[in-house]
């Protein structure tokens, strides 16, 4: 009993009790409140900022404790991450800056990589420094704004672009990795993060196969980095390339969604880049990224397979069916709960009031990209660009290139012909 109750607060259980509470506002509170502000003026503003520090405090602080992290400091440095989150958020609602597409994820990265590079980052401002915790959240939270009916229309074609996508994109990296003398495990960590999900599919991989705990990091910056402006140009070839070969709008919309949700390498980097596209691009593109997330326990498991039948230790875990549900994150319990929930809430007849009020999933998504917007700070905080380039991590990081400039292009593929030819026929 005492060892259920510790796996219960690992991160990635922890992640879904501190989100239930906010859940649960998304119900029962009024959309308008809180809310990000436009502008920085007024006492209205400040008292949704307020607000929101609270509410993100709070939820730093229970995560924190679940997770047996030092508490000691963590008010100081998150004022900083969060003060930096909300300029982000403020100069993403500049209408000028929103009529380009810049969301505030950009800023966040951006705003944090010019912290860490330019300045020396100071002790005090490391405890909030917790990106893969805050990003966690913002997906559980994005699961609210994901109907299932949503999901059902799409869901054959998007588990079967899943497959296809993660198995030609992972051997295809590995070999490249392999081509350029990348080492074989650091390979195994690339291909996966590559193929299905970014860091959590990195993480997953190195504590399979073992590995160097510097190659992790490093690629796992690779991956937030590149997210960056890949978030503005799959939707920019989106709108280049797809018109050339679909008349249909919904059509469309529904394979670049596909397209994007199999080619970006994280869930919030999915989701800021297919808003850019429509709301039917949205919907496509977190779905596949969900679907894609699934098969993280099912790679872990081949991966340790393989490493098992060559006798190898030294990392590598002894393979079960097991592995699978273990390797699983299970933050993506919490989204799929979350979409659940919200979808019986606005469907028919079944608890679609709540205080005589409509559910929406306003709050819920406004959560998320607060709690998306607080990760991003963290990435760039946590991100030093002289190592990207290295001489030590040049052939990672040509591997890399490499392998994501396969993955548009297979992912194009594959999306044109399930989205694009074989759905519209059923």
């Amino acid at each position: 009993m005492k060892n259920f109750l510790e796996k219960l607060r690992t991160e990635d259980w922890v992640v879904v009790w501190v989100s239930v509470p906010l859940l649960l506002l998304a119900l029962l509170i009024p959309r308008e409140l809180p809310s990000v502000p436009s502008t920085l003026v007024g006492s209205v503003a400040w008292y949704n900022i307020a607000l929101l520090f609270a509410i993100c405090l709070a939820v730093l602080y229970v995560g924190s404790w679940l997770l047996r992290r030092p508490l000691k400091g963590l008010f100081p440095s998150f004022v900083m991450v969060f003060a930096v989150s909300l300029l982000a958020q403020v100069v993403a609602k500049i209408p000028q800056v929103a009529y380009y597409g810049f969301e505030s994820v950009f800023f966040s990265v951006i705003f944090g990589l010019l912290i860490r590079n330019l300045w020396h980052i100071p002790e005090w401002l490391k405890p909030a420094v917790q990106g893969e915790f805050f990003i966690k959240i913002g997906v559980v939270c994005l699961g609210a704004t994901i109907l299932f009916s949503d999901v059902m229309k799409s869901g054959v074609f998007g588990l079967l672009q899943a497959c296809l996508v993660v198995a030609v994109v992972w051997f295809f990296a590995f070999w490249l990795s392999r081509r350029t003398k990348v080492d074989e495990r650091s390979a195994m960590i690339l291909s996966s993060g590559v193929s299905i999900c970014g860091v959590s599919a990195c993480i997953t991989a190195a504590r399979v196969a073992g590995g160097d705990d510097r190659k992790l990091s490093y690629i796992v910056s690779l991956v937030l980095i590149v997210v960056v402006p890949m978030i503005y140009l799959m939707p920019w070839l989106a709108r280049t390339v797809l018109p050339l070969i679909f008349d249909d709008p919904q059509t469309l919309q529904e394979v670049a969604g596909a397209w994007i949700g199999g080619t970006i390498d994280t869930t919030s980097g999915v989701a800021a880049s297919s808003t850019i596209v429509g709301t039917v691009a949205n919907q496509h593109a977190v779905i596949i990224k969900a679907a894609q997330n699934v098969l993280i326990g099912v790679v872990a498991f081949f991966i340790a397979l393989y490493l098992s039948a060559r006798g190898e230790k030294g990392g590598a875990q002894r393979p079960s069916l097991g592995i699978v549900w273990e390797k699983f994150p299970k933050f993506i319990l919490g989204f799929v709960l979350a979409s659940l929930v919200f979808s019986l809430c606005q469907s028919g007849d079944l608890l679609t009031r709540v205080n005589g009020k409509l559910i929406e999933p306003g709050v819920a998504k406004m959560f998320s990209t607060v709690f998306f917007s607080l990760a991003f700070v963290c990435i760039g905080l946590d991100t030093r660009l002289k190592d990207i380039v290295s001489r030590e991590n040049r052939n990672v990081l040509w591997a890399f290139l490499g392998a994501q400039t396969f993955n548009i292009v297979v992912t194009l593929v594959i999306a044109c012909l399930l989205f694009g030819v074989l759905k519209p026929m059923f």
